[in-house]
């Protein structure tokens, strides 16, 4: 009527009809998904920026789905990263174990190494005490084979445990620096490398300053197996001593 105020409101847009969907108390029926997808749009997220990036918030918006329904599939960011590892490792082949306990480790130990090396985000997801216990049989048959085959060769549990958990640590050191310094020596080249200790006074520090561009050459060379069997052999001499 004239002098009234139009009450009216204009016709919703089809944005303001999805937003409306995804607040709470929502009519409409909310999308659903599965952990195949759950997993697979992990996968992309940490691809493309890194685990680190990775949130319960930015997944969803990443497959188009509130947080609640994520939820309904996993618990937490932990939980997603075990899933994932459980998974990648879930497609490799098991290798054959030798009757040696000190092979069965050496071999166990470097199927490890060479699944991080393909996937090094998940050394540095794995970083913290507490994840082995959530792993699945993909990943916990490794473990099993290092503290069973250091019993077989003489070490007490608690020395089984410690040879596993050193070889663990070296692993993923082992790993974590060479991916980031294969990084580094594609952004900025050997020779850049090199120049830390190019500058040193040979009068002060003759062996670094003479070694020059030899260090960046040797820290390319893989000797992870080499070193790993020298982990082994000393561990399990020094649990031989002890036990």
């Amino acid at each position: 009527m004239p002098g009234q105020r139009d009450r009216r409101q204009p016709a919703a847009t089809p944005a303001d009809r999805t937003d409306r969907t995804d607040r709470p108390g929502r009519t409409g029926r909310p999308r659903s998904t599965s952990r195949a997808e759950i997993l697979a749009a992990a996968r992309r997220v940490i691809d493309q920026d890194g685990w680190e990036t990775l949130t319960v918030r930015r997944l969803a918006a990443e497959i188009g789905v509130g947080t609640t329904t994520l939820y309904h599939h996993v618990h937490n960011k932990d939980d997603l990263v075990v899933e994932l590892v459980n998974q990648h490792l879930d497609q490799l082949a098991r290798p054959e174990l030798p009757d040696d306990p000190r092979e069965r480790i050496v071999v166990a130990a470097t199927t490890m190494h060479d699944a991080l090396t393909n996937w090094p985000w998940a050394a540095e997801a794995l970083t913290a005490d507490g994840f082995i216990g959530r792993l699945g049989d993909s990943a916990l048959w490794i473990v099993e084979t290092i503290v069973a085959g250091a019993v077989a060769a003489g070490a007490t549990q608690e020395q089984a445990v410690d040879v596993f958990r050193s070889i663990w640590y070296y692993t993923v050191g082992e790993v974590l620096v060479r991916a980031r310094s294969d990084r580094r020596r594609a952004d900025v080249g050997t020779a850049d490398l090199a120049y830390g200790l190019r500058r040193l006074d040979p009068s002060r520090q003759p062996q670094l300053a003479a070694i020059g561009d030899l260090w960046p050459e040797r820290s390319a060379v893989d000797l992870y197996p080499q070193v790993l069997r020298i982990i082994v052999d000393g561990l399990l001499a020094a649990a031989g001593r002890t036990a």
